[in-house]
């Protein structure tokens, strides 16, 4: 899969819920994971983050959104329960993103909304819990920008196979121009 992404949590104050959230992002292969302004315990956090998450990706804490700091041309995406937010489905994840989710009892501050690239939100009833929300943006990346067989039209058939990726040659994807102009080997306005 092409390009990175991070995911963070702004004003978490239950530590089972970061260290949940710090799991999915370990096992969904997370390039980077973030807090702003959170409140809690570093040793409680362990009782879920089963899988020692901070020892195998980078864990930035800030202390205010102002802080923040993203690598550049990373998109901050909010995931936010609202009406004007788009429906994760029909959302294009960036190559480069941050995903950041709001406190538990709250939502996203509005300094933070205002940063963000775009706003999404999971088409559920209701909200969801932070580490499960967080797990299902995730997972939604995965499913769009990985490469992956098509599902079959019969639930009881088993997907083909993935067709081998194909190097070759060089791919002119101008017709009009031959490989020598393309490569600057075209004839000058002298000749």
């Amino acid at each position: 899969m092409r390009g990175y992404f991070g995911i963070g949590v702004e004003g978490i104050s239950k530590p089972m819920n970061l260290g949940n959230l710090l799991r999915s992002a370990h096992a969904f292969d997370a390039s980077f994971f973030f807090t702003i302004a959170p409140t809690f315990q570093a040793r409680d956090v362990a009782l879920s983050d089963t899988s020692d998450a901070a020892q195998h990706l980078p864990l930035y804490n800030f202390d205010s959104v102002e802080e923040l700091t993203l690598p550049r041309g990373c998109q901050l995406v909010g995931i936010e329960f609202t009406e004007e937010s788009q429906e994760l489905p029909s959302f294009r994840h960036p190559v480069a993103a941050a995903y950041v989710l709001g406190p538990e009892k709250g939502s996203l501050s509005p300094e933070l909304s205002a940063r963000c690239e775009a706003v999404v939100k999971i088409p559920t009833k209701f909200c969801v819990n932070v580490g499960v929300a967080g797990a299902i943006v995730m997972y939604d990346r995965i499913v769009s920008l990985g490469r992956f067989a098509r599902r079959p039209v019969n639930p009881r058939a088993r997907p083909d196979p993935m067709a081998e990726h194909v190097r070759g040659g060089q791919v002119i994807r101008n017709p009009s121009k031959s490989p020598e102009q393309t490569a600057g080997g075209g004839r000058s306005a002298g000749e």
